[in-house]
């Protein structure tokens, strides 16, 4: 797979998507939507992934936010804003996790993409926020609705209305990222926990996600019944016979995601 603004490459069934402009700090622009869609459709295809870890080249730098050049440039706002959350649910929509590796700057575009991410870590060096009310503006690309899912309305209101950047200390706290890594460490800590998730049974993490996306937005009720099908679909699976037999032989099991 060859990209302009993107590398990807795949080792031990987990994938590791790199936004690479760094002269813009990863800028998110017309292009980076393209790839970015091309690289996750693909992704979501391969059975032989199954984690993505998604960050930015360097230390500087996850995603600085929109391209300014090109947003100021153009009036056809709704159309973009449509194009940048149409990329980001399928990311959240993937099938496969995906662990945000937020290493410097992650801010406008660049925290929303975060957040449509499974899993959030960050480097102590990490600064997040969604400064858009500085050019006029409000987030477009799910930030409005995301962040206030993740850490309460009125904290993201704060964040929101003041433009405010955060650090990664800060960013834990409200549970904007999940944890918080020396800047030498976060790829090591993403890969670990992505090699833990991959020995899992992969139609069980799945369907966690599934259960867990789905059923937060509907009432609990919906959710609950939901729940109970997806369980009843795995009983039925050879994943499911191989996972008990494993356990009560004490052996490790050995999955076939069938």
């Amino acid at each position: 797979m060859n990209y302009e603004t993107l590398l990807c490459e795949i080792k031990d069934q987990v994938a590791r998507v790199t936004l690479n402009r760094p002269q813009v700090l990863h800028a998110l622009n017309t292009q980076v939507f393209n790839e970015l869609e091309a690289v996750f459709s693909t992704l979501a295809a391969d059975p032989a992934v199954r984690v993505i870890l998604l960050t930015g080249a360097g230390e500087k730098a996850f995603a600085a936010g929109a391209d300014i050049k090109e947003l100021a440039a153009t009036d056809a706002g709704e159309t973009k804003a449509r194009r940048g959350q149409g990329v980001f649910r399928l990311i959240e929509t993937c099938g496969k996790p995906v662990i945000a590796c937020i290493n410097g700057f992650a801010l406008g575009g660049g925290c929303e993409l975060a957040m449509a991410c499974t899993i959030r870590l960050a480097s102590e060096t990490a600064r997040l926020g969604q400064p858009e009310v500085k050019l006029g503006l409000i987030p477009g690309y799910g930030g409005t609705q995301r962040l206030p899912r993740l850490v309460g309305q009125p904290m993201a209101l704060k964040l929101l209305l003041t433009g405010e950047m955060i650090n990664a200390a800060e960013a834990l706290r409200i549970g904007l990222v999940d944890e918080v890594l020396p800047a030498d460490k976060l790829m090591e800590r993403s890969e670990a926990l992505a090699r833990t998730i991959v020995a899992m049974a992969p139609l069980a993490v799945a369907a966690c996600l599934e259960a867990v996306r789905d059923g937060s937005e509907i009432s609990l009720e919906e959710a609950i019944d939901m729940e109970a099908k997806i369980f009843g679909r795995l009983c039925g699976t050879a994943d499911k016979e191989e996972g008990t037999k494993a356990f009560l032989e004490k052996r490790p099991a050995v999955w076939t995601g069938r």
